[in-house]
């Protein structure tokens, strides 16, 4: 045996309730250590190289000798240990020419009857001066997802705004369409969408409800901190209607589960008590929480000490989730179970999400965007419904996205959780940046806390119920942001 190293950049220890274990952070997979594992490791990670009178030295007579080879094999077969005379390259993120696309994004109109002080869309406008989708480009819309969808059997299409239910003419039309078009080529067709509920009536639901739409309802929780930042045109706080409307939406809605999305900006903090609210007493099935951490209007961004904040209530809630899921119980925090599913799932991730990849949007006028939230922003689009997708401007941002976590020039290089969070969301570095391409180094602290904590959360789930992960971590709701 020659002199091995450790390449620490590539291994990452977790000790909880009395477990040790090892994150993979090339593959994100997650191992439990026995003594002599930990052992092995220890001495790597104490000493530059290890020649093998040392691991005779440390290991003799402590171990037997085929339990300390088998476990140094191991480590070798994984990559974490390499030939300490070898400097290998990193691995570099493959990047197809043409992904399936299996998610589109109509925004419908670029309307809204709201005047949320903190919205993000540049274009947005009141409904009597909106952009709104033609029926045609929808159309022509649905058949590029289906064309695109390559042997996908299944797709999605998703209707966004401003509020999409000021456009419900246009969203009735194009389902019927999506489902008869997605039918004649053999695919099956899911339906989802985003609203702020003021709009939702018996008959509205009713009619989604029919068609198995996922819903999500954009609320920031109990009165006082939801009619902060979301009024009408006119300044008026929102609560009293869209609580109303919810209520009568739970009641009524069978098909599939219905989440919230809360944005937290300054000032609206309380993680705990707007989930009680929302889960608890209004009765969604989960609740999802999106941090402003940078937008483009600076005001409502949330601070260094309001970050902070923030994820110490999510540790609370998150531990109170995998406390009930040892009973068999979910208390509907979604960010902990997306948290779970991405550890679960072990996915090498070289992009951040599927924006791009499986993901496109296509707005008013009929332009493909990144996703949904660059939508009437200063970002460039990649080809339109009538000229299809531009390949090589969208596959020349993916590649340079890839690159994010390989590049010794940024911090991502040497991030434990790199191929997690991949450099971070393309929106909110393009918002405090002005660069999509950005990392976002600003809650990378932040992230990494809330990452381990994921780690000894799965561990002590995989010990005490493992069941609990197949059954209610795979729940999909996706909360649009």
């Amino acid at each position: 045996m020659t002199a091995l190293r450790l390449k620490t950049n590539d291994v990452h220890e977790v000790h909880a309730d009395g477990a040790h274990i090892l994150f993979h952070i090339p593959s994100t997979s997650l191992f439990e250590l026995d003594e002599v594992g930990g052992a092995v490791l220890s001495l790597f990670r104490d000493r530059p190289q290890v020649e093998p009178d040392d691991i005779r030295a440390s290991f003799e007579g402590r171990f037997a000798a085929p339990e300390v080879i088998d476990t140094i094999q191991g480590l070798l077969t994984l990559g974490i240990l390499e030939d300490a005379a070898c400097a290998s390259a990193p691995l570099e993120a493959l990047v197809p020419e043409r992904h399936p696309l299996t998610n589109l994004v109509l925004n419908v109109t670029t309307g809204c009857n709201l005047g949320c002080t903190y919205c993000y869309k540049e274009d947005l406008t009141t409904p009597m001066a909106a952009k709104t989708m033609a029926l045609d480009d929808a159309r022509r819309s649905v058949d590029l997802l289906l064309a695109e969808s390559q042997d996908r059997e299944r797709v999605s299409l998703v209707f966004f705004g401003g509020e999409p239910l000021t456009n419900m003419p246009l969203i009735r039309a194009v389902t019927d369409y999506a489902e008869q078009a997605a039918e004649a080529v053999g695919k099956g067709i899911d339906f989802s969408l985003t609203t702020n509920a003021t709009l939702l009536t018996p008959e509205i639901s009713s009619w989604l409800d029919a068609h198995r739409f996922g819903l999500t309802v954009s609320m920031d929780g109990y009165r006082e901190l939801h009619d902060k930042n979301r009024k009408t045109i006119g300044g008026k706080g929102t609560y009293d209607v869209v609580a109303r409307n919810v209520r009568d939406l739970l009641g009524r809605y069978r098909s599939r589960p219905i989440g919230a999305r809360v944005t937290l900006t300054a000032g609206v903090v309380d993680v705990v008590g707007i989930h009680r609210h929302l889960r608890d007493e209004l009765g969604f099935y989960e609740v999802g929480f999106a941090p402003a951490t940078s937008t483009d209007l600076a005001m409502f961004s949330l601070d260094d000490d309001e970050t902070g904040e923030v994820f110490r209530a999510f540790r609370f809630l998150g531990q109170e989730y995998v406390d009930a899921a040892i009973r068999g119980e979910n208390t509907g925090f979604a960010n902990m179970r997306t948290l779970l599913k991405t550890l679960a799932e072990g996915a090498r991730k070289s992009v951040p999400c599927g924006a791009g990849l499986g993901l496109l949007s296509v707005d008013a006028g009929g332009k493909i965007n990144l996703c949904h939230r660059f939508t009437g922003s200063e970002m460039g689009t990649f080809g339109d419904i009538h000229s299809g997708i531009d390949r090589t401007a969208l596959n020349g941002f993916i590649r340079q996205a890839a690159t994010r976590t390989s590049n010794p020039a940024n911090g991502c290089s040497s991030c434990r959780v790199r191929h997690i969070c991949a450099g971070g969301c393309y929106h909110e570095s393009h918002a405090k940046f002005g660069d999509a391409l950005h990392p976002v180094y600003h809650v990378c602290d932040s992230i990494r806390d809330w990452v381990d904590f994921g780690i000894s959360s799965y561990a002590r789930l995989q010990r005490e119920n493992p069941g609990f992960l197949q059954s209610h971590v795979q729940f999909q709701t996706e909360f649009l942001q």
